[in-house]
């Protein structure tokens, strides 16, 4: 790299080129927990390998991205393939599993970084990606009145009344809106706490996560009133309310954003994504398969929030994510690292003139 920065939120920022034309690579360097240990056939600190994988935590999410992206660099450098007009940045990003795309907040918001297009490195089984659903991370919140269990007709149970907007929330998800491309809008309880004297007596309050993915059409405003007028969340009282995220990255910068993650997609006849597939076609002898992801990536923030277009193409697979015997493949690295390499100098070609000039 020309030159190599740490910035104050701790992302680490790579340089190509000195060009007036920027463009970025992005992988978060940051890894889930393990769970339990007993599900691994391995270390999954230490890691495995043999002819064929790598394995170990984070090996597919998002350490295979990373290191084919760094790669892709020497090979840049060593064959003169980055353009004279382009600055190409490669960035190891902070906190995208915990608060996916609050990263690409920070360096888009106070640090300038406005490339004309992002390439993600998250896996993507082999595909060319363009969009995915967004997300929400949402509270319902109910409150009742204690009395001594052996009296719960003197109290008001939160709990009981939660029970019917649960009821009520697996109906909900039965019906949210489908999308040909991004496929349907989802919702699941992931978390359930209570509030409660002893075990002796009635519970005086409950809460629950809802984890809510949006499709194309649906947003942060529609999400919250199908909620808020459940006629179980009515009569309850509940409140519905967005979590807000606000935890120090390990440089201890805090930058507080509610949980809130746009859907996303790039159009199919997209420059970019025109100039990644005749690249893999060149490379590779055949077109990509044109996907999305399933999960959430730090394009919530890129394109979601920001327009700025964000494509993706990364080595290994998206069901080894946050998976036990997490694993990538040899030959995914390979191909991803020249598919980098190759798409400055693709892209460039096919918009001569930058965005909006």
């Amino acid at each position: 790299f020309d030159r190599v920065d740490v910035d104050p939120m701790g992302n680490v920022l790579g340089y190509l080129g000195q060009g007036p034309r920027l463009i970025a690579y992005d992988a978060h360097v940051d890894t889930v927990g393990v769970g339990n240990p007993e599900n691994w056939d391995f270390d999954p600190f230490e890691g495995f390998e043999n002819e064929e994988i790598v394995g170990g935590r984070g090996s597919s999410d998002q350490r295979g991205g990373l290191a084919a992206m760094v790669w892709s660099a020497k090979i840049i450098r060593d064959l003169n393939l980055l353009p004279k007009d382009a600055t190409l940045v490669m960035t190891g990003t902070v906190q995208e599993e915990d608060c996916d795309g609050l990263c690409w907040q920070y360096l888009i918001r106070q640090r300038g970084l406005r490339p004309e297009f992002v390439l993600s490195t998250e896996p993507t089984d082999g595909g060319l990606y363009r969009g995915q659903r967004g997300r929400m991370e949402m509270k319902v919140d109910v409150r009742g009145k204690s009395a001594h269990g052996s009296a719960p007709h003197r109290g008001d149970n939160a709990i009981f009344k939660m029970g019917r907007i649960l009821r009520e929330l697996e109906e909900l998800g039965g019906r949210l809106a489908d999308d040909p491309f991004l496929g349907k809008g989802t919702l699941t309880v992931s978390e359930i706490f209570f509030t409660a004297p002893s075990r002796c007596a009635v519970a005086d309050g409950c809460w629950i996560s809802v984890d809510r993915r949006l499709t194309r059409g649906e947003d942060k405003d529609q999400a919250l009133k199908e909620i808020q007028d459940l006629p179980s969340v009515r009569a309850a009282g509940a409140r519905v309310t967005l979590y807000s995220y606000n935890e120090p990255s390990y440089t201890g910068l805090v930058i507080p954003t509610e949980c809130h993650f746009p859907v996303w997609t790039v159009p199919e006849d997209h420059p970019v994504l025109q100039a990644a597939g005749r690249a893999h076609q060149d490379l590779f002898g055949e077109p990509p398969r044109v996907d999305k992801w399933a999960f959430s990536t730090n394009g919530v923030s890129i394109t979601g929030l920001y327009g700025i277009p964000c494509i993706g193409y990364g080595p290994g697979k998206e069901a080894q994510a946050h998976a036990p015997n997490e694993k990538t493949w040899k030959a995914d690295l390979v191909r991803a690292a020249a598919l980098y390499a190759a798409l400055p100098q693709a892209y460039l070609e096919a918009v001569p003139v930058p965005p909006g000039v």
